[in-house]
Formats: structure tokens, sequence, C-alpha cells
């Protein structure tokens, strides 16, 4: 198995400016995630940002990045010139780990690329973990995936799914249930090169829009998402200035 890791990094954050270079331990979130990115199996981790602060950042700390355009709309957008600007083929895979994630596990890395390989049906895959909080269930910043047999993905939602209509809450959910358990998505994604130069020329669903999560557009249009499923949830994000600094208190 061979693959890229691309981190995306723009320092255009309206909830905490300058996000990628914030100081963790004396280094900055970016270095902490490659570094992290670089223990898993990766032939190569690349930063692809906007920003010549963060590309010297990278070259200070001898990590590989390039220089995309500042007006992308999206991160694939992102990571679809950064597979051009690295003259990938498009039976590459690449798998974006986001630049905020300083705890993101390797394993998880190597697990997602693995299965994408495993999985010629599938464009894309990415990860999940059980839900064990009623309030989890409930809350729209925590999405959910419900998937078929092969652990293939149905539908992401915000909404509690699946929804039990006999049982409230998690009732219908327990030691003795042969019943799967809901599943929180976590935002990492494995892509297959090719899929990933279409996919921000593919319309924008209806049901991406109703529910802002850009994975629907891919389910909208016929692709195949394989999801992986981990036993814990991964490390924390830094999305807020109070997320920053319960990370920093993990590095103490």
């Amino acid at each position: 198995m061979s693959f890229t890791v691309l981190i995306p990094a723009r320092l255009a954050s309206t909830r905490l400016p300058d996000k990628p270079l914030a100081d963790i331990a004396g280094i900055p979130m970016v270095v902490r995630v490659a570094q992290r990115a670089l223990l898993s199996g990766a032939a190569r981790v690349v930063v692809a940002t906007d920003s010549p602060r963060v590309a010297e950042v990278c070259a200070a700390f001898q990590l590989t990045s390039v220089m995309t355009q500042t007006d992308h709309p999206s991160g694939s957008d992102r990571l679809a010139e950064a597979c051009d600007l690295l003259q990938l083929r498009d039976d590459e895979v690449v798998v974006n780990v986001q630049g905020d994630e300083p705890m993101i596990d390797p394993a998880l890395i190597n697990a997602v690329a693995g299965l994408l390989t495993e999985r010629p049906d599938c464009a894309m895959a990415t990860a999940a973990h059980p839900v064990t909080s009623l309030a989890d269930l409930h809350n729209p910043n925590v999405v959910k995936v419900v998937l078929d047999a092969r652990s293939t993905a149905l539908y992401f939602s915000r909404a509690p799914i699946p929804a039990a209509r006999d049982a409230g809450g998690l009732a219908w959910w327990g030691a003795a249930s042969n019943l799967p358990p809901p599943l929180r998505h976590v935002g990492i994604y494995a892509y297959r090169v090719g899929f990933l130069r279409q996919f921000p020329k593919l319309p924008q669903a209806p049901l991406e829009q109703l529910e802002a999560l850009e994975q629907l557009r891919a389910l909208w249009h016929g692709h195949h998402i394989a999801v992986h499923i981990t036993a814990d949830a991964p490390g924390p994000g830094v999305d807020t200035a109070e997320d920053l600094e319960r990370v920093r208190r993990l590095f103490v």
C-alpha cells in the first residue's frame, strides 16, 4: 500500500485566526499534524497551503509543502490542485488529514488508506466510531453516518440517525442488542486521485446544501464511500480558542 497524506492549511479561519501557526508546546499546530502523519505508513506527507508564512514554517521543520491558489471555494479544490502540483497519477491514493488535528492517530490514517485500496468499488474512504452519548446523538455538530452490510455509507446527517420508531434515545441499542450502534463520522478522507480531480467539478447536491456536508455530493452523484469503524473517538481537534487550550494542556 502506497499513499500520500495531504494537509490543507489556510490562515483565513474566522473562529481562530492564523490557526495553522498556533503554538502548541513550542511547535506550530500544522507541524504537529504533519509530525503525526509522518508516523503513518505514508510515502510522503505534504502541506497544501495558500500562505507563504505556513510554507516558511514547514521549511524550517524540514516538511514538504506546496503553494496553492488563495481563492479555492473548498478544501477539496485545494487538494485537487495539490495533486496536480505533485503530478500524482489518477490511480494513486491520497489521505486528507485536516490541519487542525494535532492528535491524529497514525494508525487511523493507515486504516483509511488501506480500506480504500481494498475497495475498488469505492471512490473514497472515511472513518466513524460508536456514539455512546445521547447528547452527541442529538447534537447537530456531531455528524452521524449509517452504513450498509459492507460498511459502505448510505447517508450522512446532522440529525440523529438511525431513528428508532419504537424506542427513544439510545434505548434501542445495548449489550444485548444485535443491532449496530449509531456511528459518529470522523472527518478524515482517503481519495483516489482521479476522483479527487473530478469531485470539485461535480454540481453541488441539494442534500449537501441542506445538511452542509460536502461528502453528500459524492453519494448524490452515485459514488461510494467505504467507512472504517474504529472503537474509540479520535483525539480532540481545534476549532476554537477553547479547543486550543484543551490540546495545549495535553502536551504539557
